[in-house]
């Protein structure tokens, strides 16, 4: 290296010095940063420290001869190459110089895009143990290769020495097409990233901003112009592709492309076991392929291995995928890693396990039923994998028999069979058999065939027996054995009864076929044992007893009822704990209206409480329930009490005799109790109701008391209503019975008092006519003594007015009438008709004569004079004191003529008896003008007795 002399005391100098020194064509690259990291500097310190730098710069110009500066090993034999959107670039070294090469050889690779002004630069370093073998670098690029032209360079760098650069160059592109298009094309994209298409529009065609893009929505891409003709457009992928691609529009729609857009395997829950501890099962969650798989399916691969789907080792079952491969399996935990590989990206499953602990069993084979017994089963099974034979095996019997159904389990080593003991004589069952290792249960094996057999007979089981007074009689019940405590055909049924203080003799029996009760009568003052047993062809069942106490002979029993719940269509019942229940309790119930067969159930002791159901439950009936202590001797009443399963409404016209009664403005309404017969639901009370005719108002009383049987509706008026009784229940009014009534007035409520006071008249009057008539004569001397034959005495002041003689009846007696005086008195104009007694002597035409208008007006008084009688003080008899005045017999004798009422009877209220004459005068038609017109109306003479 060859030093030249700097002044620096000039700066001009120096740069001029460096200047020269780059054009010459050294290489200059690192000094002339420093240059321009220091420039504008100034000062002698700074100064110096150019030089300096200047001074290196050349020294190592000079020291870097021809056959230094340029790495005669570099790339050859360079392949480039592309697969959608991934340039790949591949070469190898074949310079003899490669060889002297013993440390890190570096590849420099720049990618020329127009779209981007910085290069993309890349390396790869190659080993010393590499060098001569074939090497590759790959890039990605956000735009398809046939948007425009890409340029790839390369040289290689060792120490501080590089090879010359080699460009290769890759596509044209497509901008020298005179059609527009857009790429790529068929693209496998992924869901949720952006990606950048670009368009190249003809010559003179304008670009549109928003171009189509159908299956996504509006607003979904940007876009922006590369250069003349190309213009990119970046799209962000919100939805994969369902059953068809995505298509891109950016000019009229005969230049678009399409693109398929989905995920990567989405596959997950990685899962490997082993069956027969030879291979490995591995199972996961296949991911949705959407139309991905159309272009690109999933490869998998486990441990290395690969297989595709639809391979005979991969299968499908819906979303669940398995793999089965031969391995070796040891003990411990082993890493197995899956991997998914789709055209979009890929994903990896790893499961860590110990197999030997996965062992997933094969379901028994050749199950079947060895030995057959009463009450026990032998059940036996094989293997079809030997390894199992030294497992620790823990299987599980499912037993069935009807609907029923039991597991039972059992373990061992290489456990093959089993006994099942506790079985149902006479019984049919169904056994299947599952198995899995112990004490590290990975997973139950699938079960078994069903094998079916069928238990040998027995004796049948005990009775349930209970018993029911009925009368005088009782009532011995038993429950008829099911299918599953006969143990065969029952035969018949044996009773025997007898005396508890005569027990060891021989007892009395009974014998019933097909039945399930018996009535015995008893003496109700003896307690009584009986035993009931059951017979099939395998002998007799154990004996069942129930003890009878002594009862009345209507064989009634009492005690207080409790705690009672209803439950859907059923009793929930509890009742406090008794000590003399040594064997439990008995609940018994039936019907409480009614002949009825009772039904029971038996409790534990430790139990106080029971739900009670029974087939023979009927809405709206009421139950009589019944609490048992069971005791050594005979069954203790605890409780009773009665309810309905569920209360229904009680029909209408429940009240079938209603009456009513009025009582001034009131009404009250009666009715009979209601029968429990028809009673289908607790009645809580009554309520009447009543509505005016005409009229829509409605009133209403009630009572809350289930005892009462009648109901006053008050205030009411004269009127018509209808009036309507109604029992309360708790499932509302129920029994509604109708019925009208109409009020009379108040003035119709004396019609009653008056007839009864009317007949109490009578009946006295009755007693007294009777008493009267029996003592007659008596009353009659005391009441109506003889009275003296009237005098009648003719004044002689008369002159020519007299009047006609006085014609009196034969069988009548003269009468002595003092005087007779008279006055002239006016008449009225009516007519009197005057009908004499037909024993009357009145000569022919004097009968019914009116009086005519010529009676003269004036008539005397007329006075009669008897004589005095020892009875007058004490009763009068006004026929024998007239007395006319004047102005009385005008006015009383002249109205009764105007009312043309016969003049008999008249001045009195004493009525003439039936054997008295009445004698009339009458003006004659003979010397009208010599006579005077008198008027008399009778005289009446008392017949002598």
């Amino acid at each position: 290296m060859k030093l030249r002399k700097i002044d620096i005391s000039q700066s001009d100098l120096l740069m001029h010095q460096v200047s020269s020194l780059y054009h010459s064509g050294k290489s200059m690259k690192t000094c002339w940063k420093v240059h321009l990291n220091i420039k504008g500097q100034t000062g002698r310190m700074m100064l110096t420290w150019l030089l300096l730098v200047s001074l290196v710069c050349v020294t190592t110009q000079d020291g870097d001869g021809p056959e230094n500066s340029v790495l005669q090993c570099g790339p050859e034999n360079l392949t480039l190459s592309s697969s959608g959107q991934v340039i790949v670039l591949r070469w190898t070294e074949d310079d003899p110089s490669c060889s002297a090469v013993h440390d890190v050889l570096v590849y420099e690779l720049v990618v020329l895009k127009p779209d981007v002004p910085t290069p993309v630069t890349g390396e790869v370093s190659v080993m010393p143990e590499q060098i001569g073998s074939s090497h590759s670098w790959s890039w990605r690029s956000s735009f398809a290769l046939e948007c425009f032209s890409h340029s790839v360079r390369i040289r290689s760098r060792y120490n501080k020495q590089a090879s010359p650069w080699k460009q290769e160059d890759i596509h044209p592109g497509m901008e020298h097409l005179k059609t527009a298009g857009i790429y790529p094309k068929d693209a496998l994209l992924e869901r949720g990233s952006n990606f950048t298409f670009c368009c190249i529009l003809p010559e003179g065609e304008i670009f549109n901003s928003a171009p189509t893009i159908r299956g996504l929505g509006s607003g979904s891409s940007e876009s922006r112009q590369i250069s003349n003709r190309s213009y990119a457009v970046t799209v962000h992928l919100t939805q994969a592709s369902d059953r068809s691609s995505t298509c891109f529009h950016c000019t009229p729609p005969d230049h678009g492309a399409c693109a398929y857009i989905g995920d990567p395997p989405q596959d997950k829950n990685l899962q490997c076991e082993t069956r027969d501890l030879q291979s490995v099962e591995c199972y996961w969650t296949a991911g949705r392929d959407y139309i991905v798989s159309h272009k690109s399916p999933t490869v998998y691969h486990l441990l290395g291995r690969e297989c595709r789907k639809g391979g005979g080792e991969l299968g499908m079952s819906g979303d669940q995928a398995r793999w089965k491969m031969e391995v070796e399996i040891d003990v411990g935990e082993v890493n197995w890693t899956l991997t998914a590989v789709n055209g979009i990206g890929k994903v990896e499953l790893l499961d860590r396990a110990d197999l030997i602990k996965r062992v997933h069993m094969f379901a028994p084979k050749a199950v079947m039923a060895s030995t057959i017994n009463a009450r026990n089963v032998t059940l036996e099974w094989e293997w079809t994998v030997q390894h199992y034979r030294n497992l620790k095996i823990r299987c599980q019997v499912k037993i069935s028999h009807g609907d029923t159904h039991t597991i039972r389990e059992y373990f061992g080593v290489g456990l093959s069979f089993t006994v099942l003991n506790d079985l149902i004589p006479y019984w049919k069952y169904n056994v299947t058999v599952r198995c899995a290792t112990t004490p590290d249960l990975w997973k139950w094996s699938d079960w078994s065939t069903t094998v079916n057999f069928h238990t040998r007979g027995d004796v049948p089981d005990a009775l349930d027996v209970w018993r029911q007074a009925a009368g005088d009689e009782v009532i011995i019940l038993w429950k008829m054995p099911l299918a599953n405590q006969s143990h065969g055909i029952i035969k018949d049924y044996r009773v025997t009864w007898e005396k508890t203080r005569s027990r060891g003799k021989e007892p009395q029996h009974a014998t019933v076929h097909n039945n399930d009760s018996l009535s015995l009568s008893l003496d109700t003052a003896e307690e009584y044992i009986i035993t009931v047993t059951a017979r099939n062809e395998n002998g007799s069942s154990p004996p069942s007893t129930i003890t009878i106490p002594s009862f009345s002979p209507d064989g009634a029993e009492r005690a207080n009822g409790s705690w009672i719940v209803r439950s859907g269509g059923s009793f929930n019942l509890s009742w406090s704990p008794s000590p003399a229940a040594s064997c439990g309790y008995i609940v018994d119930w039936c019907p409480s209206v009614g002949r009825c067969k009772a039904e029971w159930l038996k409790v534990a002791p430790n139990q106080t409480s029971a739900r009670i159901f029974s087939e023979n439950f009927t809405d709206g009936v009421r139950y009589l329930i019944s609490v048992y202590a069971c005791t050594q001797g005979a069954p203790l009443l605890l409780n009773t009490l009665e309810d309905y399963v569920r209360e229904t409404r009680i029909k209408d016209k429940l009240f079938k005799s209603l009456k009513w009664k009025q009582q001034d403005s009131d009404v009250e309404v009666f009715w009979d109790r209601v029968n429990q017969r028809e009673q289908s639901a607790f009645i809580q009370g009554y309520v009447l109701y009543w509505t005016e005719q005409d009229s829509n108002e409605n009133f209403s009383v009630s009572t809350v008391n289930p005892e009462d049987t009648s109901l006053t509706a008050t205030n009411l008026r004269i009127s018509s209503y209808e009036f309507r009784v109604a029992a309360l229940t708790a499932v509302g009014e129920s029994g509604a019975t109708y019925f009208t009534a109409t009020l009379n007035p108040l003035t119709d409520n004396l019609v009653k008092p008056v007839l009864i006071s009317l007949i109490t008249v009578f009946g006295v009057l009755s007693v007294i006519s009777v008493l009267c008539y029996k003592h007659w004569a008596c009353i009659k001397q005391k009441v109506y003594p003889p009275v003296p034959e009237p005098v009648l005495t003719w004044p002689t002041s008369l002159g020519a007015n007299r009047c006609r003689p006085l014609h009196v009846d034969h069988e009548t007696e003269v009468l002595d009438v003092s005087e007779l005086h008279y006055d002239s008195v006016p008449v009225a104009e009516d007519y009197v008709t005057e009908k004499p007694p037909a024993s009357s002597q009145t000569p022919a035409g004097y009968y019914n004569q009116p009086l005519r208008r010529s009676i003269p007006a004036a008539l005397t008084s007329l006075a009669i004079d008897t004589p005095a009688s020892p009875f007058r003080s004490v009763f009068s008899n006004p026929s024998y004191d007239l007395l006319l005045q004047p102005g009385e017999q005008q006015s009383s004798l002249g109205s009764r003529l105007q009312e043309g009422t016969s003049s008999e009877g008249s001045f009195s209220e004493y009525q003439a008896q039936s054997n008295t004459q009445t004698f009339s005068f009458i003006e004659t038609t003979e010397e009208p003008e010599n006579l005077m017109s008198c008027v008399f109306t009778y005289i009446v003479v008392p017949k002598s007795t």
